[in-house]
Parts: structure tokens; sequence; C-alpha cells
């Protein structure tokens, strides 16, 4: 596909002047499909801000991308879309896209799901790849795309939807708080499947959705691979199947012998801004294994694994355990430096007026984790560190963690 066919998909013509670079930033949908719409006819690079950032992500982008600007070097070929992301690690990335890597996404999703045409209703940030890749299975199925805000969809207000299949992204906290409410249990088995992403989902949750008839699809993907390269279908999802679900038509994926995530796809990105990458298959960070179903089971991150008294930890595995105990509205475990056991495991939950009952914790995970897993801290968190995605950003966390526990005038 040419950048052109894009173009007319959007419902715009390119620019005849001389291609240029263009910088996208917009909190509110139909500003952001316009102004993304102006910058792909633009014909140069384009480049996604997230209006969400504080001065440290910001200077961050200047220093990728201001020296482009000021030496007018504009990229337009393979990978001219450059989508933020920060990741875990808090250094923000511009990963590389183009209108091949997204059609090829997009074919795979429609592949799956057996269906033609998709039409979405977009409660995610369209500055990021979950939020972006619903709008834009929209626009290369010819289907209809509805911009919705979670707060009135979390106050009760939802749009109308006709005839399809219609399909909506959350992320795991979204969900959590749909469950129960018998109106939007109702609303949402009308879709033919819901993307869960962004995020581990703990299985009593799963558990929860499974019970009203939710035709979940969790799946596995990221920035990198533009959005999902495996879900699971909500069939399956029903059958009792779990994970991460299998592959996509347009790729595949591997572990090598540690069982370490690797992708081979249509839709892999082109490279980090400003350079590009090789093709072929791309090694990640995350640790998973395959059930006998061949669905994914995502462990957790190589990068993030705790190391305390000389044995590891997937953090993943500890915040499903104290999800589990209905505690904890969320949470998050991260290991802070300690002198005699090089790092002590830290249980992080937002601050507020419900605490959670930490003896009653404390018996749950004692006969579900070996003493080295169970937190030795529970640190209430006054600014969460969680992102519209859904994802933790673990070193602002850490750093948060400190501070409140200096605060209290606590030693680990």
């Amino acid at each position: 596909m040419e950048r052109l066919e894009l173009a007319r998909r959007l419902g715009i013509t390119l620019q005849g002047a001389e291609p240029h670079d263009a910088i996208v930033e917009a909190c509110d949908p139909g500003r952001f499909m316009a102004a993304w719409g102006e910058a792909v006819a633009a014909g140069g690079t384009v480049f996604i801000k997230d209006p969400a950032w504080g001065a440290v992500e910001r200077a961050q982008f200047a220093a990728l991308v201001q020296p482009q600007f000021a030496n007018h070097k504009s990229q337009i070929g393979s990978g001219w879309l450059c989508l933020p992301t920060g990741g875990s690690s808090g250094q923000l990335k511009l990963i590389r896209h183009d209108q091949d890597t997204i059609a090829a996404a997009v074919r795979g999703c429609c592949g799956h799901f057996s269906v033609t045409q998709i039409n979405a209703v977009g409660v995610l940030p369209l500055h990021h790849v979950s939020g972006l890749m619903a709008w834009m299975r929209c626009v290369f199925t010819g289907g209809r795309y509805v911009p919705w805000t979670w707060a009135d969809m979390e106050a009760g207000r939802w749009p109308e939807i006709g005839g399809g299949d219609w399909f909506l992204s959350l992320v795991p906290t979204q969900l959590q708080r749909l469950l129960g409410r018998r109106e939007a249990e109702e609303r949402l088995r009308r879709f033919r499947a819901i993307f869960v992403g962004g995020g581990p989902a703990w299985p009593e949750l799963l558990a929860r959705a499974a019970a009203a008839r939710l035709p979940l699809a969790p799946g596995y993907g990221m920035t990198e691979t533009a959005a999902m390269v495996t879900a699971l279908r909500p069939e399956e999802f029903w059958a009792g199947r779990r994970g991460c679900g299998p592959s996509l038509p347009h790729a595949r994926v591997d572990l090598d012998a540690d069982g370490v995530i690797r992708i081979t796809a249509e839709s892999l990105f082109r490279g980090y801004y400003p350079h590009l990458r090789a093709t072929g298959q791309w090694e990640t960070e995350d640790l998973g294994r395959f059930d006998e179903h061949g669905s994914l089971h995502v462990i957790g991150r190589r990068d993030t694994v705790i190391i305390t008294g000389g044995k590891k930890v997937a953090p993943d595995e500890v915040e499903a355990a104290l999800r589990a105990t209905g505690q904890f509205a969320d949470v998050a475990v991260i290991g802070l430096p300690d002198a005699e056991w090089g790092q002590t495991l830290v249980a992080c939950y937002p601050a507020g007026p419900a605490q959670p009952d930490i003896s009653l914790v404390n018996r749950h995970i004692t006969g579900q984790l070996a003493p080295h897993k169970r937190p030795k801290r529970y640190v209430p968190i006054a600014v969460w560190p969680r992102n519209e995605p859904g994802k933790i950003n673990r070193h602002e966390l850490t750093a948060l963690a400190l501070q409140a526990l200096a605060k209290r005038g606590l030693e680990l």
C-alpha cells in the first residue's frame, strides 16, 4: 500500500508542496484525527506526542526530534509514523511505523476474528497505539469509528451502535470498574469482541467476566508490533481457555531457551527513531510460555525481575496473588535496594479512603507464595503512575515509594 492510499482512506489529499515533518498533539479525538490527517497529507515524518507528558518526557522528545527539524532531514519513506512509548523504563522511545505495518496488523486482526469490516467504540487515547489501532482498523476496513470518553462510559452513558461487528478495547482496570453493573454488562455483551490489554488481567477478573458471558479477547502486543500479535477469541475464552491466545495470521511468536518472547510479523516496527532496524525476528523483554492449546501466557518482563537473597521473583506473579485477595483496587510490586538481601519486595497501591486489610492479605498469600515472594512492606502512593493504556511506570513508582517511606520515617 502507498501512503497515497492511506490518505485516500482518510479522505484527505496529499499536499503538492515539498514534504515536511509534523507533530500531532491533541487530547480531543476530533482534533487529533483532523491534525493527524493533515500531518499525513504533509508527506513527511509524523510525530505523535502525549498531551499528558511532563517536563521530563517533553525534554526527551525534544532531544530526539528537534535536531531533525533543525536540519530539515525529513524521512518520508519507510517508518514515517513515530509513535511514543515509555514502556516500564521511563525512557521515551519513538517507534517507527508506516501504512504497510498498520495494514498488516489490520489484516491479521480481521483474519483472526473472521471479519471483513471492523466497527469500534474508542475510549483509549488516540496518541497510544491501542487507541490509534482501534481507529485504523475501521479506516482500513471501511468500518465506523465512534470516539467516546471513558468518563461517559463509566458513568453509564453509552453510544448507540448498530449492526455489524463492533469491537471495544479496554485495559483491565477499566473492565474491573464496569463488571457487576447490570446495564454495563448488557452493553458489553453486544460487542463482537472486547480486546483486553495494556497490562495483565488477573484470574479473578477473568473469572467474573466469563461468568457474565462477556466476549473477552485478551491479547498480547505492544507499540513495536502495532498492537496485537496474539489474541484469544471470545468462544475460546468462554470455553475456559486463558492466556493471550495464539498468534494472529500476520505474526509468529516463539520462545527462546530461556522463555524470552520473540516475534516475527509483517506489522513489526521499522526501528527506534531516528534509526531503522534490520528486518526479521525481534526479541522482546517479555518472558512467556505456551499452554497445551497454543495460547501464550506472559510471565513477566526479564528487565523487571526482582532478585532477593539470590532468588528471582516475577512481579506479575506476586501482583496476581495480591489482587486475588480482593483488597486492592490496583497494586504493583517493585524491588527496593536492601543491604542484606540485595532487593526487598514492596507492594505499592493507590492511596485512598478505603485501605487494604494487610493482615488479611498476608494470611491469604502465605499459603500461595513462597516466603521470598511475599512483600515485606505495603506502601500507599498518592499519585498513582499508571497511564491510560494501563502501563505502570516502575521507575517513577520506585521513586514515589522511596519518598513515601522516607516521609513516614520508615526504613526497609
